[in-house]
């Protein structure tokens, strides 16, 4: 692993009597997508704002490429992109004019065109900002986080207001960022995205980590078959005709899960069938799945995500 580029050690940032982070410690390394997890009001947002400098933590200490944000803020700045989830543009400035800008600001920026283009802003070129629709703005926003070729790219819910097209879009784009070596802080509740881009997520709730690791660490090799049936089956009979090692549950009534250690192989999918066409037990949705970032997140905090 090569030296972090991002470091966090025992951040705290409180609010009044609201401890909003709470002795929060990471690293990132370049190249990497470190996924920052959590339900809103977890204290994500504000661990992130620590990191690039625009908020002061009360406790700990950060280094983002061995400069503390707190004390030389300027000197990050050349290296930090930052998006968050308002750009906060004036309304009459054209997308064109707005990454010309920022771009400026930054010794070896990213060329302008080409983002335009991969972000799919190219017919956007001269429109004004207040005419651009809520994911189209969204897609400036990363831009503008990505003009200056940061080694440090902080995305905060990335994806919020995307169609799936422009999602897929900006998830290559992110990993173009990866694969030229940058370390992308990813801020998101949405699972889904975590598992499909991260290389490492580190789960937050009230403020505190609960879980780290990457995503098929904090999954396992669990797989699951599910099924709906009539409410009561017998599920010691159940577990008797499945392959050792397994687990079943009826939860909630009616739905039962079937877990075992690695993938479902059609081992156990021949037993369940078998079991159930010997009791004339109509099998619905029957399906195989795999152990979610989600599913830990429900076991680790005991509640659903709150979006």
């Amino acid at each position: 692993m090569s030296n972090p580029v991002v470091e966090v050690h025992n951040l705290r940032k409180t609010y009044g009597e609201k401890v909003a982070v709470a002795d929060l410690s990471f690293a990132v390394s370049p190249g990497e997508i470190f996924g920052i997890l959590g339900p809103n009001g977890s204290g994500k947002s504000t661990a992130v704002e620590c990191i690039a400098g625009l908020r002061d933590p009360d406790g700990g200490h950060i280094r983002v490429d061995g400069i503390d944000p707190q004390t030389h803020p300027e000197l990050i700045r050349e290296h930090v992109g930052v998006q968050f989830q308002e750009a906060g543009l004036h309304d009459k400035i054209t997308v064109h004019e707005a990454l010309t800008l920022f771009a400026s600001f930054y010794d070896t920026p990213a060329d302008v065109d080409e983002l335009l283009t991969v972000l799919d802003l190219k017919d956007k070129r001269d429109a004004q900002f207040k005419s651009l629709s809520g994911g189209q703005k969204q897609r400036v926003s990363i831009a503008l986080a990505l003009v200056g070729n940061p080694k440090v790219a902080i995305l905060d819910e990335l994806t919020t207001g995307l169609d799936p097209q422009a999602r897929r879009t900006t998830w290559e784009v992110v990993r173009r960022e990866r694969d030229a070596g940058a370390a992308v802080l990813l801020v998101t509740h949405f699972m889904e995205e975590a598992e499909r881009l991260c290389d490492h997520v580190a789960i937050i709730d009230h403020g505190q980590l609960v879980a780290e690791g990457t995503p098929g660490q904090l999954t396992g090799t669990v797989g699951q078959l599910r099924f709906r049936a009539e409410a009561g089956l017998d599920i010691e009979s159940l577990l008797a005709a499945l392959p050792p090692a397994s687990l079943a549950k009826e939860s909630p009534a009616g739905h039962y899960v079937i877990e075992v250690n690695g993938a479902v192989d059609p081992l156990l999918l021949a037993a369940v069938t078998a079991w159930c066409a010997e009791r004339d037990v109509l099998a619905n949705s029957l399906r195989i799945e795999s152990r979610t970032l989600e599913d830990v997140f429900l076991e680790l905090t005991g509640k659903e995500l709150r979006p």
